[in-house]
């Protein structure tokens, strides 16, 4: 059987934490940021952890 691939799009969006865990960046912080209120950008910058319901497709996606 081949070896499975990862998915580019994913090794390029997530990164594994030291305990395991899948870090990842908040979205609509690329553009139209004018309507946005600073304390909503300003939330959007800092990463976070994948959702407990999301990382199995997550982990699948990386082949971990």
């Amino acid at each position: 059987m081949p070896k499975m691939k990862t998915v580019a799009s994913a090794k390029k969006r997530f990164k594994l934490t030291a305990s395991g865990k899948i870090k990842r960046k908040h979205a609509f912080k690329s553009h139209i940021l004018t309507k946005k209120s600073k304390k909503r950008k300003r939330n959007l910058t800092h990463a976070t952890v994948v959702h407990p319901h999301n990382v199995a497709q997550v982990k699948q996606m990386l082949c971990i």
